[in-house]
Order: C-alpha cells, then sequence, then structure tokens
C-alpha cells in the first residue's frame, strides 16, 4: 500500500498515481487549483469585480445573491462574508430533508436574525422522500445523500428563478475540505429515478432533482451563475468557528456533516462501515497540503475512530421501515456502482463541448465538468 510523501493518501483511493518522487497526482491537482485560484490580492481582486457585477443584475430585484444554508460553518460565514463584507442584499435558501439536527436549526435561526436575512425554504413531502433514500439504500450504492445533495442545489436554482436573481454563492473551499476522488460519488436526476424505479414506487413528485432539462434552462435562460468565494480566501475554519461562536451564538455541531443527521450517519457510519469510505482522508489530505495540519498529525488523527450515536441507525431503521434483518441484508448486499444503473453521464460526456462552455462562462464548476464530462469511467 503505496502512500504519498506529501499528504495521507495512499493507492486505496480510486484513480491515484504517484511520480517518481512519490507524490500523488491529487497533490498536482491541488497545486493546479492553487495557482488557478490565488488568494493574494489577485484573489481579492476577482471576488470585488465579482460582486461590482452581482451589484449590477440585482439592480431592481429583491435580492443581489442567494446562498445555501445548512448551519454549517462555512454557510453561516457565507452570509456574513456576503452582507457584511461585501454589502450584498442576501436570500438565504435551505432544503429541509426533515433531518436537521436541534443545532443546525438554532445556528440558521441566530445567523438570519442577527444579519436580517430572509430564508427561502423547501420542505420535502417526507413520506415520499424516505422512499426514495430506502431505495437508495437496496441499491447498495454509496450515494445515499444524493437525493438530499440534488434537492439542495435545485433549491437554490428555483430561489433564484422566484426573484430573478442571477447568482449562486456555494461555500465549499478545496484548501479545507478537498476534492472528493472521482469514483467515490456520483449523482444526478436519472440516477435517482432509475433506482427508485427499480428498487421502490418510482414516484417522484415533490423532490427536487435537478432534471437535465431543467436545469439548462436556468444557465442558459435565467443566466443563474454559480461562484465560490472561499476559493480566493485564506479561508481558516477553525478561526472563523471561533468568530461566529463569539459573533452570532452560534454552535460546533462536532464534525463535518455532521449538522445534518442523515449526513452525520452515513458519513460516520454507512459510507466507512460498508464501502470503506472515510471522507476524513479527504479534508486530512486538503489541510495537509494547505499547511494547515502537519502529515504526521493527519495519519495520527484518521485512525481515530469516527464519533457516532447508535441511535442514529434506530431512527432511520424505523423510519424507512426497516427491519433488522432488512438492514443485515443491506449491510451484506454486494457493493454497486452508479454504472450499474442508468444515468445522465453519457448525455453529460456527448454534451462536453456545450459544458466546457458553461464552465468558462461560470454556469457549472471545474469539479462538476472534470468528473461528470470528462472522465470516462468503466465499471472494474
Amino acid at each position: 500500500m503505496q502512500t504519498c510523501k506529501r499528504c495521507i493518501y495512499n493507492s486505496s483511493i480510486p484513480k491515484i498515481t504517484f511520480n517518481t518522487a512519490g507524490i500523488c497526482n491529487y497533490c498536482d491537482q491541488y497545486d493546479s487549483m492553487n495557482l488557478q485560484y490565488p488568494i493574494d490580492d489577485r484573489g481579492k481582486k476577482i471576488i470585488n469585480d465579482y460582486v461590482e457585477q452581482i451589484k449590477k443584475d440585482g439592480k431592481g430585484k429583491p435580492y443581489d445573491v442567494v446562498i445555501g444554508v445548512s448551519g454549517g460553518c462555512d454557510s453561516s460565514y457565507m452570509l456574513h462574508l456576503a452582507k457584511n463584507v461585501y454589502g450584498l442584499r442576501v436570500l438565504a435558501a435551505h432544503f429541509d430533508n426533515t433531518y436537521n439536527s436541534k443545532i443546525a436549526v438554532e445556528n440558521i435561526k441566530v445567523v438570519l436574525d442577527k444579519l436580517n436575512i430572509d430564508l427561502f425554504t423547501y420542505v420535502v413531502d417526507n413520506k415520499e422522500f424516505e422512499k426514495i433514500q430506502k431505495s437508495l439504500l437496496l441499491a447498495s450504492v454509496p450515494e445515499f445523500e444524493a437525493a438530499t445533495d440534488l434537492a439542495l442545489a435545485t433549491t437554490h436554482y428555483m430561489a433564484c428563478e422566484k426573484y430573478g436573481v442571477k447568482h449562486i454563492w456555494e461555500g465549499h473551499s478545496f484548501r479545507t475540505e478537498g476534492v472528493s476522488p472521482p469514483g467515490w460519488f456520483y449523482m444526478d436526476a436519472k440516477y435517482i429515478k432509475s433506482i427508485h424505479k427499480k428498487f421502490g414506487d418510482g414516484v417522484i413528485k415533490s423532490t427536487p432533482l435537478l432534471w437535465l432539462g431543467k436545469w439548462i434552462k436556468w444557465m442558459v435562460v435565467n443566466k443563474i451563475k454559480k461562484f465560490r468565494p472561499l476559493y480566493y480566501l485564506d479561508y481558516n475554519k477553525e478561526d472563523v468557528k471561533k468568530f461566529l461562536v463569539s459573533e452570532y451564538g452560534w454552535q460546533w455541531y462536532g464534525g463535518h456533516h455532521m449538522e445534518n443527521r442523515t449526513a452525520y450517519f452515513i458519513n460516520n457510519y454507512y459510507l466507512p462501515v460498508k464501502f470503506g469510505i472515510d471522507l476524513r482522508w479527504c479534508e486530512y489530505s486538503a489541510l495537509v497540503r494547505s499547511g494547515r495540519l502537519s502529515r504526521e498529525e493527519a495519519l495520527g488523527k484518521i485512525k481515530e475512530p469516527k464519533p457516532y450515536e447508535p441511535d442514529l441507525l434506530v431512527e432511520i431503521k424505523s423510519r424507512l421501515k426497516l427491519s433488522d434483518t432488512d438492514w443485515d441484508n443491506i449491510m451484506k448486499e454486494p457493493n454497486k456502482h452508479y454504472t450499474d444503473y442508468p444515468t445522465y453521464k453519457k448525455t453529460f460526456e456527448r454534451l462536453r463541448p456545450f459544458f466546457f462552455i458553461l464552465l468558462k462562462s461560470g454556469y457549472v464548476t471545474r469539479s462538476f465538468y472534470e468528473k461528470f464530462c470528462v472522465l470516462r469511467e468503466k465499471r472494474a
């Protein structure tokens, strides 16, 4: 098992290669992104120029930008950044999959109240959503959270469409949480639909899943763009957490992706136990590459057990109407891959030139383009 000499990725990571110095290709990817997204004066100018454009596009409309909120650190800070630092009129958007933790709900409220920011919320039909979740488990794929992630992205576009907003800010930082390796996860609406048709009742009426035609319409006709300002900032999450606590009375929820109960369950139990996927490899390697964590510290921390609440599994079984035997069978079922089910992947590949134009114009992210349009993955 070869381990990168710079980060902590090893040969178990999908699509990994090592150069003659023992450095992995994901470190090379980080260096490339670090140059592409500078955090010096050039980065500040990029943000300031973009903010000017946002304000121009927002004239005559009630809001300048939509920002998704989860109660987490990154999204909470984005609200502060957009309104108090850059003077934007912000509309917060939230997809409620009915699994929010108490801390997440409180964090959203205290930050929005203090900043006087309006909230657009889409609450899913929990019965329908639970059937979709159950189908994803029965399909034996790692993307249990794919329906939530797609619905969250769709909610952002819905908020933009309703109020004529042309800009979405996302709170992702590749320097603090990395970019998940291609092959770990995949998601699109057709993928969810095909799985739910095979393992459930196939009914999807209230769950917004970013259907391709609608998505293209939002980008091409409504001209809604995405931007990640944290890519251009020297973002220190530990300092930000302290700031949010002192400034807003915000609360830390214990770990990355732990503000939502299904995200907590999937990342701290289901993925590691069934698929051997631990997202801390991404996070810790990113922190090592950016100099925020030593390699030795990261190698020690990755060995620590992930926190887990046994009551979460009880809740999941109860809500999805799974018996203990059902759950045991799910965990024993051979792992499947997105290539085992119908998806939009081939369509994305065929439309690669079109999505390249959308990438250069700021409508899709580079990670989407490279994973969904460029990568041609075959089932091993």
